[in-house]
């Protein structure tokens, strides 16, 4: 009984006790947790950024296809030095894993081997980099690609094959990308171009990885809204600095500074690609999943705006045909005019050995012009066996335009055989033929700025006429020129979209059905 009594006194202590032990226990644990943490959150101060990127812009109009050997392939250092994307990265203690980075100008459709060959080098490098916290990737928006009916969607589903959904995605763009949703399903971040002509390429690519740091940083889970409008404009028709696109693109700022959102944009699209996402898009980037909701919404007020503009997007300098072209240039007294050949527009993809001007501005015998210039490397070659001061009789152009244009037999004397570049490999040629100052090129490219002009030792301005193959003028030239008329020249880079015979383009679509109606408000994404 004793035992019994003496047990009944202390079992008040004996609890006492045991929930001091108890509540000891769940405090240490507590602060265990608080301290493990800690030590998470200070050990997580560098995060493993995976860099890769394919930028094309594929003409599917012209015969021929696009290799490897029309890339350019930046690898390791190679592909960050000197960027601000690659340096804002490394300042915001990102470890930056840089891939494949491949470039090539605008050109014909990519060969099934030259993506199949790039994509898989990038994706061997995730599966040795994995695992990784956020890819970065610098592309374009308007590849195809033999064999695909949507290769930018197969590439980043391969990615996420391998990195799995967790992982950021942050990808930058031209704003002359075609993009699909299936695309956009796989990327978290989106963020293209604001200026057409382009000026701002390199800070968009530094605002896309800005977008990354903040997502990892705070852990956020972006989703971008998408929404494809059928409108197929050429980007002469798409320039940002003219209304209404001015005002519009002025708005894509204000939207990514609305609370939850992170950015916008604004894609004119790419029309000389006959595909079915071809045309114009927007997008709208959420911080997470909660405020998908008020993107969509963005993403939708903006798109019927731009609707409603449709009939307004125009070009924004004169148009006219090559005979009246060179007409209203040589009316016109004491200024340089120039003139784009827009249907042979390099910048667009296009061919870039079309003839019909030469032979225009021949057939007129002008007296004072530029052509530069006529991509033809075999007739390069017979420049430079002539040698500075010799006279050539040669055929130029036609070779990969014979669609549009046929060879040209010129005679004409070498004035010179400048380089584009001090380590150029090949010379280019600038040829005298009567009135014409004719530069013919080794490779294909477009002239775009002051300084193109200046390594074949032409003052453009000096000049009555100057013709380059673009659609609009790049802002270097834009600057320079007193005066500017496009001539809607036959082409690969037709600019009128009514006389393209499209197969693949989704229909309805504006201005090819004009009569069509179509709004944003009903489109849904789950």
């Amino acid at each position: 009984m004793i035992e019994i009594e003496a047990a009944k006194t202390f079992e008040p202590i004996r609890k006492k006790i045991m929930n001091l032990k108890v509540r000891t226990i769940f405090s240490i644990l507590a602060v265990a947790l608080l301290i493990c943490s800690a030590c998470t959150s200070v050990e997580k101060t560098e995060y493993r950024i995976l860099t890769a990127g394919i930028r094309h812009e594929s003409n599917t109009f012209i015969p021929y296809l696009t290799t490897t050997a029309d890339f350019t392939m930046l690898r390791g250092s190679d592909a960050t030095e000197e960027r601000s994307w690659a340096k804002l990265l490394e300042e915001e203690s990102m470890e930056v894993i840089p891939t494949l980075h491949a470039i090539a100008g605008p050109s014909g459709v990519v060969s099934k081997e030259t993506y199949e060959a790039f994509r898989d080098e990038i994706l061997e490098a995730l599966r040795a980099s994995d695992p990784v916290d956020g890819i970065f990737l610098d592309m374009h928006g308007a590849m195809h690609v033999e064999g695909y009916s949507d290769a930018q969607a197969d590439f980043i589903q391969q990615i996420r094959k391998i990195a799995g959904n967790e992982v950021v995605v942050a990808a930058s763009f031209d704003l002359h990308g075609n993009i699909s949703k299936e695309f956009i399903d796989g990327l978290n971040i989106v963020s293209a171009y604001r200026t057409a002509p382009h000026v701002d390429g390199e800070e968009t690519r530094a605002r896309t990885a800005r977008l990354l740091v903040e997502a990892l940083k705070n852990g956020l889970s972006p989703r971008t809204a998408h929404i494809n409008l059928p409108i197929l404009i050429p980007g002469e028709k798409g320039i940002t600095s003219v209304e209404p696109l001015k005002s519009l693109y002025a708005r894509l700022n204000e939207i990514s500074l609305m609370e939850g959102l992170m950015d916008a944009s604004i894609f004119v699209g790419m029309p000389w690609t006959d595909v079915a996402r071809a045309g114009m898009s927007v997008q709208v980037v959420a911080q997470k999943d909660q405020y998908f909701p008020e993107a969509l919404a963005q993403a939708k007020a903006l798109a019927n705006t731009i609707w409603e503009q449709r009939a307004n997007l125009k070009f924004d300098v004169p148009t006219a045909s090559i005979d009246d072209a060179i007409e209203r240039a040589l009316e016109t007294q004491d200024s340089t005019v120039f003139i784009t050949d827009s249907g042979d527009n390099v910048t667009a993809g296009a061919a870039g050995d079309g003839t019909i001007v030469l032979e225009r501005l021949l057939s007129y015998k002008v007296s004072d012009a530029v052509l530069a210039g006529i991509v033809d490397p075999e007739a390069v070659k017979q420049c430079i066996e002539a040698g500075v001061g010799g006279k050539v009789d040669v055929s130029v152009g036609g070779k990969i335009d014979n669609v549009f244009s046929k060879p040209v037999a010129i005679t004409g004397t070498v004035l010179r055989l400048p380089r584009e570049h001090a380590d150029s490999q090949q010379p280019d040629a600038v040829v005298q033929v009567d009135g014409v100052t004719l530069v013919l090129l080794s490779r294909h490219r477009a002239f775009t700025d002051p300084s193109h002009f200046s390594a074949m030792e032409i003052d453009p301005l000096e000049h009555k006429i100057v013709v380059v193959k673009e659609g609009y003028l790049f802002q270097g030239l834009r600057d320079i020129a007193p005066i500017t008329v496009m001539a809607l020249t036959p082409g690969f880079a037709n600019q009128l979209m009514e006389n393209i015979e499209y197969k693949y383009v989704r229909r309805p679509i504006f201005p090819l059905d004009p009569d069509m109606t179509w709004s944003a408000n009903n489109i849904t994404h789950n």
